[in-house]
C-alpha cells in the first residue's frame, strides 16, 4: 500500500525532473553570443545517401568564444556540410578553406537578443505545461489508488506531495529561464 504511494510520487518526480533536463538541453542550442557546438546540433547532412547528424560526420570545436571549426572526416563532403549549414538558416556564413569550415559567430543585436529571450520564455512555458500535465497524470494515479481501498488521508498526503514537487520543478524552470535570459541579454 505505502509502496504504491511512494512509487507514484517517485514516478512523478522523475518525469518532472526529466522535463527540466529537456528544457536545459533545448536552451543550450539557443545562441547567446558565444560559440557553442550545440548550435549545430539540429543540422543533418546527406552523407552518401543517408541523412546523418553533423556531429557524426565531422569534428566540431570552438577555438575561441566567437569561432566554430568544423572538420569533416571525409573531405569530399565539405561542400555538402557547408550547404547544410547555410540551409539551416542559423545566420552563419561558413568559410571553406578546402580542409575545414570556419564559422565566425556574429555578435547579437539588441533586436535578436529580445527575439531569443521570447523564444526562451516560450520554451520555459512549454516545460511548465509539461510539469503540470505530469502533475495531472500523477493525481489521476492517486485517484486510482483510492479505489484500491487505500485510506483517503494517505491519498490527500500524496496529492499534497505531488503539488509540492510540481511547485519545486516549476521554480526550477523559472531559474533556468532567468539564467538563460541573463546570458542572452549580457552584452
Amino acid at each position: 500500500m505505502i509502496e504504491e504511494i511512494d512509487k507514484c510520487l517517485e514516478e512523478a518526480k522523475t518525469h518532472m525532473k526529466n522535463a527540466v533536463i529537456h528544457l536545459e538541453k533545448e536552451l543550450q542550442k539557443t545562441r547567446a553570443g558565444r560559440a557553442s557546438q550545440m548550435m549545430l546540433d539540429g543540422i543533418r547532412v546527406d552523407y552518401y545517401g543517408t541523412i546523418t547528424p553533423l556531429n557524426q560526420v565531422a569534428s566540431i570545436s570552438t577555438p575561441d568564444a566567437r569561432t566554430l571549426v568544423i572538420q569533416p572526416w571525409d573531405r569530399n563532403i565539405l561542400t555538402i556540410v557547408e550547404k547544410a549549414i547555410q540551409i539551416a538558416n542559423l545566420g552563419f556564413n561558413p568559410i571553406n578553406d578546402g580542409m575545414l569550415l570556419r564559422i565566425q559567430v556574429p555578435p547579437l543585436t539588441e533586436e535578436r537578443r529580445k527575439e531569443l529571450s521570447k523564444k526562451v520564455k516560450a520554451e520555459g512555458e512549454n516545460a511548465k505545461i509539461a510539469v503540470r500535465n505530469l502533475r495531472r497524470d500523477a493525481n489521476e494515479k492517486a485517484k486510482l489508488l483510492e479505489k484500491k481501498a487505500i485510506p483517503e488521508d494517505l491519498i490527500k498526503k500524496l496529492e499534497t506531495d505531488i503539488q509540492e514537487q510540481t511547485n519545486y520543478f516549476i521554480s526550477m524552470v523559472d531559474k533556468v529561464i532567468a539564467a538563460k535570459e541573463k546570458e542572452i541579454m549580457t552584452v
